[in-house]
């Protein structure tokens, strides 16, 4: 536990459990949006979520030239605030969304993730000396593989609850007494028997785009809370010190 007196170690360890956790929970949450609530099919969902990871392979090679000169926190920051922010943004989706709404987001997530990684292991690993390196990168191993894990399993949880909490509130107007529910019930009603449908299936389709909604709800709020919890550590980039930059050969006189 030494390692963590380091001020920076530490923080950078705490930064990327929760860069992980936002990252886990969004590839989590993303496929079983568009898969349950869109009607896509599993190679549907994976053509959502493939742009981000090759976003993530194309920006990785120039972060890397940039840390190199030494702008580590810069990086950093942007990349975490793109991560919250396309986080925010899936906050916002809609049961009418087409599929580069989807998409989009997921780019820019991987952008934000490919700008973290590589200033961040550097940051948070400039100050071990060398003979603690390896136990110093298993720590920080683990604490990344815990933030994926916990974030998966807080945002299944966290969806579960709201979705029963949003299908609580919607069924309270499910009443005969509330006009747009009977309207809405006559037009169901209508439809049904134009199709030669029994018209006492109405309740059983209103209930069906109750749960629906539900859902919809409950996914924002869960990209809701992600992205405000990522957003909250961003404060700890700035107690982490930065490395010097080593001197240019011939630039010592």
């Amino acid at each position: 536990l030494q390692l963590f007196r380091d001020r920076t170690f530490a923080t950078g360890c705490l930064v990327m459990f929760f860069l992980f956790f936002n990252l886990f929970g969004s590839i989590v949450l993303l496929p079983i949006y568009v898969q349950s609530l869109m009607g896509y099919s599993a190679y549907d969902a994976g053509l959502v979520l493939g742009p981000g990871g090759l976003a993530t392979l194309l920006v990785m090679p120039i972060v890397g030239k940039l840390v190199q000169r030494g702008h580590q926190k810069r990086i950093l920051t942007v990349g975490i605030l793109v991560c919250a922010w396309t986080t925010w943004t899936m906050a916002h989706f809609n049961l009418q969304a087409d599929f580069w709404t989807f998409v989009v987001p997921r780019i820019t997530l991987g952008f934000g993730m490919g700008c973290s990684f590589i200033p961040l292991t550097t940051l948070t690993l400039s100050h071990i000396p060398r003979e603690l390196m390896g136990q110093a990168t298993s720590m920080y191993n683990l604490l990344r593989n815990m933030g994926g894990s916990v974030g998966i399993a807080f945002v299944t949880t966290y969806l579960a609850r709201r979705a029963q909490f949003h299908q609580a509130r919607l069924v309270e107007h499910l009443t005969p007494l509330d006009p747009a529910y009977a309207l809405a019930k006559a037009r169901a009603a209508a439809g049904l028997a134009a199709r030669g449908a029994e018209g006492a299936g109405a309740d059983g389709l209103i209930y069906g785009q109750v749960l629906r909604q539900a859902r919809m709800l409950a996914f924002n709020d869960t990209f809701t809370v992600t992205a405000v919890m990522l957003l909250s550590v961003l404060v700890l980039v700035f107690f982490m010190q930065r490395t010097e930059t080593p001197p240019r050969p011939g630039g010592a006189h």
